[in-house]
């Protein structure tokens, strides 16, 4: 079916559906699973120290002979020594976020690493596109975890425009229908993070993949505006907090503190309340938990129905 779409050609993949590179359980059984079923399984660095990500990408090679990425947030401490582990491991695809990854672009490509940073802006695509990434995914604002200001439908088609390299949708994709909308605006390509969440081989705590099964199509909220990193999450107790503290008139470092740690409270330790259950807003329309290799085959197997439904309301 995706035999001539350019990103599976580029690197490698059956199908041109990414998986989100999410902290915490973004973690090498997720990614193996999603690129053993077709896609691309992306390991979520996050601010993970190199030793400990150097466990994971070994630990991903030996479940899975297909292609993978690694997803590096370019404000982590480790910034550096983790792109030399991305040399040394010889991982396949690095999507960055959180920056310009410009710098380290020249010595990914010579060591045959394909780039592919996560943007929320046209300048941003354009930009990193003159510094020779191979790819660019535009993810608009339905997604979780820290996001930009446009949504998706309008920031994808403007960036479709705007580069001459392939563009992958992320923001809101959790079926065939949204896969078909994606490919309508110009992409070649989705990324998913919140569908993989409620997936059998996501690590996620059951009360974390309980709480996403629950939500409605208003359950998020977005957090930090003020601190100028903008988050979505499920509404609960600690953003309750939060925004009371912002309204008191907090200071920037009360409100770092009050986030630190909160990610890994709710994914490992199932502390929904009082932990930051980052999510996308496509929640409100996850009702199951399907295996990995289940998700991608209801995504694909219903790509034709998706585009039949689309062609018999303008043919």
């Amino acid at each position: 079916m995706f035999e001539n779409n350019v990103i599976c050609k580029m690197l490698g993949i059956k199908y041109p559906i990414f998986q989100g590179g999410m902290a915490w359980i973004g973690t090498a059984e997720l990614a193996s699973a999603v690129s053993n079923a077709g896609g691309l399984g992306i390991i979520g660095a996050g601010h993970m120290p190199p030793d400990i990500l150097k466990k994971e990408i070994q630990k991903c090679k030996e479940r899975t002979d297909k292609p993978f990425g690694v997803n590096i947030m370019l404000m982590s401490p480790f910034v550096k020594e983790v792109m030399q582990l991305m040399l040394d491991e010889k991982v396949p695809i690095v999507a960055t976020g959180a920056g310009n990854p410009g710098e380290y672009v020249p010595a990914l490509k010579e060591n045959g690493t394909k780039v592919i940073p996560v943007v929320a802006s046209v300048a941003l695509a354009k930009r990193l596109v003159k510094g020779g990434v191979d790819a660019v995914i535009a993810e608009g604002s339905e997604s979780g975890g820290h996001i930009g200001e446009i949504s998706t439908m309008p920031l994808v088609p403007q960036v479709v425009d705007a580069v001459d390299v392939p563009v992958i949708a992320a923001g809101g994709f959790a079926d065939s229908r949204g896969m078909a909308a994606a490919f309508a605006l110009g992409a070649h390509g989705i990324q998913m993070g919140s569908r993989f969440v409620v997936s059998k081989e996501c690590i996620a705590h059951p009360n974390y993949k309980e709480i996403v099964l629950k939500a409605k199509d208003r359950s998020t909220v977005v957090t930090g505006r003020t601190l100028g990193h903008p988050v979505r999450v499920i509404a609960n107790k600690l953003t309750k907090q939060f925004f009371e503290m912002e309204a008191a008139g907090a200071s920037n470092e009360e409100l770092e503190q009050l986030g630190t740690g909160k990610l890994h409270l709710a994914t490992h330790k199932g502390d929904v309340e009082n932990g930051s259950v980052m999510i996308g807003q496509i929640s409100g329309m996850l009702d199951d938990i399907k295996s990995v290799q289940e998700i991608i085959d209801d995504i694909v197997n219903g790509l034709p129905k998706a585009v039949e439904n689309l062609q018999s309301n303008y043919i």
